[in-house]
Formats: C-alpha cells, structure tokens, sequence
C-alpha cells in the first residue's frame, strides 16, 4: 500500500478525549474551571442578540432522548450531542453522554471536538450557580440536594464556588447514592448532612436544587414543602413529560428559564398554560429585568440547558487548550492538494500491487 498522505495542518482538529477533560480539569482546578465557566456563560448571555437560536433537536423514544444543540453567533457554530436515558444506569451505563464540536463560519472547518460528558456536568453545574448568584436569597450559606446522582456533586462545589454555600443536606431515594455524594464531597470542605427524607433535607436551606432522572410526571417537591424566601433550582426537569414540581409551586414562584420556547416543551413549565409568564434569565443579566426583589420571594430557576451554554463551554476549552498537552490532533478533514481534485486524492491512496 502507498504511503498515506500527511494532512496538512488546516485538516488537523484539536481533540479533547474524556482522558484529557480529567487532566485539564485537574490542572485548571475544579473550583477555577467552574467560576470561569459561568463567565463565559455570563458573557454570552449579555451578547443573547447575536446568537441562532432554536429549541434542541430531539428525537424521543419509550426509553430516552437523543438531541442536538446547534448555535452560532455569525464567527463560530457549535453543537452538542446528547442523549438521556435514566435506565441506563441498571446496566451500568451513563444516563446522559455527550459530545461537542466548534467550526469557523468563514470556511466551516471544524477548530474543536471535544467529549462533552464531564464538560456538560461543569458548565450546567456553572449555570445553576451563575443564576442562583443572581435569584438566590443575599447570604445563601445552606442547600438542600435533592437527586444525588452524577450530577449532585458538581452542583454543591459550584454553589460553593460561586455562591459560598457552606452546608448541603443530600437526599436521594438510594441511600447508596446519597452516601456516594456525601464519601466523594467529604474532603469539599463543605458541611455534609445525609437526610432520610426529601422534607428533611430542606430544613433551613435557602436553596433547593432538585436533580432526579426518572422520565415521568413525578413530584419530589410539594406545595406544601415550600415556603417563602427560597431559591430553587429545578435541574431534573428536561424532557417532555418529565417534571419534578408540584404545580402549585410553580404558582406560587417567580419563574426565570433560558429560553422560553424550549423550556415550554422540555421544563416544569410544560405543567402550565402557554401564556404563563416567566423571565429570560439573560434579561436579568443584563439589567433589563429584575430577579430576586423581595425576602419573601421564590424565585424558581427552571433549568432544561441550552445550546448557547454549551457553546460557551466549547469557547471556554477552545481559548484554553492552547499550548497545553490536554489535546490531541486527529485527521478528520479531507485535504486533498487541489480543493477540486478529491477523486484524484483517492486514487493515490489507492494499494500498490
């Protein structure tokens, strides 16, 4: 066989592997990674104008979703792939995988692709804490964890990061995956408290994070649960037909979400009337709408992700995997000598005799 072809630096595409995301993580820090995370969700959230904007591409089955995230804001496009399936945990399998890429609108080369499994958990544990910044009650310090699967760590430390949270009281159904959270946190610094109840857990917690996996109309919070002056943040809620609130909870809340055509589909508020009203996180941002204005308040964060989240992750790796060894180059583009000649680039693959 003849000799491939070297490609040509314009057809070599940085790849971050899950093996690298660990090591850049590690090296960056967690806590470091997860505050500049949520600014440059921040920041692409004050430019909301410039972005494509679309509710995900999702194609549902009896067992789970499988989606696309696409955005671009006129330099660069990103995407996202990623499913959810919440039984895949019973055969040893992640409920949620993913993977991104970053192109050039100029030439549509792609310029990054990167596992977006653990980058996904550190930009939607980023977000929750980025909004809970802004709607959370001032001098936060306790929060209940409700849901201590994969996601309940990442979202403690970044509410400890971002917001100083000192204290999270776990409670899952499993009390082997709330003692996983409370063993993998323990060394945190956070104050860990191993409930027996959902009640139990959110006994003087200013903030409520809710992040269950079941695809059903479930509701781990009731109405009568909740009183005033909290700040929830309803993560597990991200499908149709899987919600984890009461409604009259919803009711009784002021409701900001990231992008109402999306969060009407997939979020609590598909429990609600279309016209309902809620608030785009960005506007609070921004200063073109308010958040938190009371004690007695609850401000209700229903969260369901978006693409532009996910692009600013992808931004995020791109500026900061340059000049470090957390990437390798894979020869994804063809990249024949005569952009017009790709049949002629086959034929000199082809095997010597």
């Amino acid at each position: 066989m003849k000799p491939a072809l070297p490609p040509s630096d314009k057809a070599l595409v940085p790849f971050v592997s899950v093996e690298n995301m660990l090591r850049f993580i590690h090296h960056t820090g967690i806590e470091t990674m997860l505050r500049d995370l949520a600014d440059y969700i921040e920041a692409d959230f004050l430019r909301w104008e410039s972005f494509d904007k679309t509710p995900r591409v999702a194609s549902h089955s009896d067992v789970g979703v499988i989606e696309l995230m696409p955005t671009s804001d006129g330099e660069s496009y990103g995407f996202k792939y990623v499913n959810g399936h919440p039984g895949n945990t019973r055969t040893g399998l992640q409920t949620v995988t993913a993977f991104g890429l970053l192109a050039d609108v100029h030439s549509g080369y792609p310029v990054l692709l990167t596992e977006m499994t653990v980058l996904t958990a550190m930009r939607t544990a980023a977000m929750s804490a980025l909004a809970a910044r802004h709607l959370a009650p001032r001098g936060a310090r306790c929060m209940a964890m409700i849901g201590n699967g994969a996601q309940s760590e990442f979202q403690s430390i970044a509410m400890q990061a971002i917001c100083g949270i000192e204290e999270v009281r776990l409670y899952d159904t499993d009390p082997a995956a709330t003692a996983k959270a409370a063993r993998n946190l323990s060394h945190s610094g956070l104050h860990m408290t191993s409930c027996t109840s959902a009640e139990e857990a959110m006994e003087g917690a200013q903030i409520i994070t809710t992040c269950t996996a079941d695809k059903q109309y479930a509701t781990i919070l009731t109405d009568n649960m909740i009183g005033s002056g909290v700040h929830i943040n309803a993560i597990g809620g991200d499908c149709p037909g899987k919600t984890e609130l009461a409604p009259a909870i919803l009711q009784r809340s002021d409701i900001f979400v990231e992008y109402p055509e999306q969060t009407r589909i997939e979020g609590e508020i598909q429990q609600l009337a279309p016209d309902h009203p809620v608030t785009e996180l960005w506007q609070v941002f921004a200063g073109t709408a308010k958040g938190r204005t009371s004690e007695a308040q609850i401000t209700l964060f229903d969260s369901v992700g978006f693409a532009i989240e996910d692009f600013s992750a992808l931004r995020y790796m791109r500026d900061h995997i340059t000049g470090t060894p957390f990437f390798t180059l894979l020869d994804l583009l063809a990249d024949p000598d005569d952009p017009r000649d790709l049949y002629g680039m086959l034929l000199r693959a082809a095997p010597s005799d």
